[in-house]
């Protein structure tokens, strides 16, 4: 195969774009490609936008964005939740700036519409001066269509697509492991930190799935625990893998014993660097199975799941992407925990979310290092190729999808294929 195309030829050429075991550079730096992934994904496919601790009671909200266009999720007096476009009908402002919080109602700061919790129009300022010709119920706030798995909330402005389950297909199984991690207790977003990074979107899409940098990116990080810890860590000595579950999503198995948290917790000892948690929690009465439990999901599953297109359930953290430009990237980390759980061990998940996630921890900011190199490595040579072939002579057919080794770069071929197939509808 020629490694090389004209430039000529390839303008908004999915299919030649986007090959089975490579990917243009182009995805990366066009800002046509962007433009139209805006339209084509981002409008047209599950979008996920928030976990229900995040909007626990009536009133509660959260702002993101679904590709570039703003909105709101929250949640009614009914208990229904919501995701509302973030604009007032009557000159477009936006009616929420804050990133969080409670309300009774919103109501845009430029010419004083008020809007409920569902987004109707509840009243406007000096309505006689619309006489006859305003009627309140043809403007409520655009509504998206929305669903929910395990907590895990989505919308779409697609008001046709097939259901969220039947989306989600294969990666419900991990999304229902990796809520294990509450331990008997709900499942908490305590907080998050935003960073911006200046690459594409896609470079961080590929990252979850990608053991084969961990190594080399992540010396630091690896230097800084323990001998057992370090081993644990060491992937390519596990029998892991990386498995395509299907409409663009896929799971990396890095640390296969901890797939399933619950699994023998009473034969499996604790970890050396969880023994003082153990027994912090015995002192404090708690039974030992308890124990047990919560301190094998303080240290996260063994997986990172990616969830087409922005989500992914990171071993112990929500990561979303949020696209800005086609060279620049917002990433939320949010960190999880135990509703309701001892106060100690949620203060271990925050201090080991902090040590590799947080904006002076050991892992997130080689990552962004990474990413960023990426994308200025794009600019050299308009004709070169993305490689993802690595694992293809391993891969095999499973009752979910492709599977290949833990080092294989088979999750981003998932998301790739996707990509294309949603790009040329």
């Amino acid at each position: 195969m020629n490694s090389l195309i004209p430039t000529q030829n390839i303008e908004l050429d999915y299919n030649e774009l986007v090959q089975s075991d490579r990917v243009h550079t182009s995805l990366y730096k066009d800002p046509a490609i962007f433009e139209q992934e805006m339209d084509k994904i981002f409008n047209n496919t599950w979008v996920w936008v928030a976990h229900v601790s995040e909007i626990p009671d009536t009133g509660s909200y959260k702002t993101i964005n679904i590709g570039l266009q703003p909105v709101v999720v929250v949640r009614d007096r009914k208990k229904q939740v919501h995701v509302l476009l973030n604009r007032c009908r009557h000159r477009a402002a936006t009616v929420c700036e804050h990133k969080k919080g409670k309300t009774n109602s919103f109501v845009c700061p430029y010419h004083g519409w008020s809007y409920a919790l569902d987004g109707t129009l509840r009243g406007v300022p000096s309505p006689e001066s619309y006489g006859e010709c305003l009627d309140k119920s043809e403007l409520p706030m655009v509504s998206l269509r929305v669903e929910e798995y395990n907590g895990m909330i989505f919308a779409t402005f697609k008001q046709d697509i097939e259901p969220l389950a039947d989306f989600l297909g294969p990666a419900k199984k991990w999304i229902d492991l990796f809520m294990k991690q509450g331990a008997g207790y709900p499942v908490k977003v305590l907080g998050e930190h935003r960073f911006t990074f200046p690459g594409n979107w896609k470079i961080q899409l590929e990252n979850t799935t990608d053991a084969y940098h961990f190594p080399l990116v992540h010396k630091s990080f690896l230097s800084s625990v323990d001998e057992k810890t370090e081993e644990l860590f060491n992937f390519e000595n596990q029998p892991g893998y990386v498995e395509d579950l299907g409409n663009g999503h896929s799971v990396m198995v890095m640390i296969p014993e901890l797939i399933d948290l619950e699994e023998e917790l009473m034969e499996r000892p604790i970890q050396e660097r969880f023994e003082e948690l153990a027994q912090a929690l015995r002192n404090e009465g708690h039974e030992e199975l308890e124990v047990r439990r919560i301190c094998r999901a303080v240290g996260g599953s063994g997986f990172n799941l990616n969830i087409f297109p922005n989500i992914a359930c990171s071993m112990a953290f929500f990561r979303v992407m949020q696209p800005l430009a086609v060279d620049k990237t917002e990433i939320h980390h949010s960190v999880i925990t135990m509703d309701g759980g001892p106060q100690i061990a949620n203060q271990y998940r925050l201090r080991l979310h902090e040590h590799f996630q947080g904006p002076f921890g050991f892992g997130t900011p080689d990552d962004a290092e990474a990413w960023e190199r990426v994308q200025k490595g794009s600019s050299a040579g308009n004709d070169l190729w993305i490689m993802l072939h690595r694992g293809l002579p391993g891969e095999i057919k499973t009752e979910d999808g492709l599977k290949s080794d833990v080092s294989a770069e088979t999750g981003m071929r998932a998301a790739y294929q996707q990509w294309k197939k949603m790009m040329t509808v």
